[in-house]
This record gives C-alpha cells, sequence and structure tokens, in this order.
C-alpha cells in the first residue's frame, strides 16, 4: 500500500513538473517555423498585457502540446487558431503586415 502511495506521489509531481514545459509562461516566447516568410515567434508577455489568459485560447483553439496542431495561415484567415482573434476587430488581422509575427 506505501509503494502505491508513493507511486502515485511521484506520478502527481512529474505531471505537475512537465506541464509547464508546454506552455509559453508570460515572459516567454515560443519560436514555430514560419515557412518563406520566416519563423513566428509567440509572446507570452505580449498577449497577457493584452489580457489574455492561458484558458483564452486553450484547450478550445490550441492543444497544450507544441506541435499538437499544423498551423496555416489558410485556416488563420479563416478565422481559425490566431485567426479567431487576430481579424482585424479584436486584434490585428492575420492578413495585415506580416512582420508583426515572422521574423527573418
Amino acid at each position: 500500500m506505501k509503494k502505491i502511495l508513493v507511486l502515485m506521489i511521484v506520478a502527481a509531481v512529474a505531471i505537475a513538473m512537465a506541464v509547464p514545459a508546454f506552455a509559453v509562461m508570460p515572459g516567454k516566447t515560443a519560436e514555430y517555423a514560419g515557412g518563406g516568410a520566416g519563423k513566428v515567434v509567440f509572446d507570452g508577455k505580449t498577449h497577457k498585457d493584452a489580457g489574455n489568459k492561458c484558458d483564452s485560447c486553450h484547450p478550445a483553439l490550441f492543444k497544450m502540446k507544441k506541435g499538437g496542431a499544423k498551423l496555416t495561415m489558410k485556416d488563420m484567415n479563416a478565422g481559425k487558431n490566431c485567426g479567431s482573434c487576430h481579424n482585424g476587430t479584436k486584434a490585428f488581422s492575420t492578413k495585415a503586415n506580416c512582420k508583426k509575427c515572422h521574423k527573418k
């Protein structure tokens, strides 16, 4: 019984420590390949400063695992993923200045 309890505690601690490894916390950035337009830099602080919380996008728009979904400009321009907010009304449009997200 003690072994099971210890194993459960170890598993809970391991899970608690692993979850933040997938997240981009405020003040941190994540970089993604952006094709010919250049890499995309996601800034957690910028999004937090705009009033967003992790659950504003996760898990409804994005899975909680890096690489969990393939993002395309076609989908974003159709209002999916980033485009659900970056539509020109709530935030700048994905169809606007590419350099806002893509960095060469």
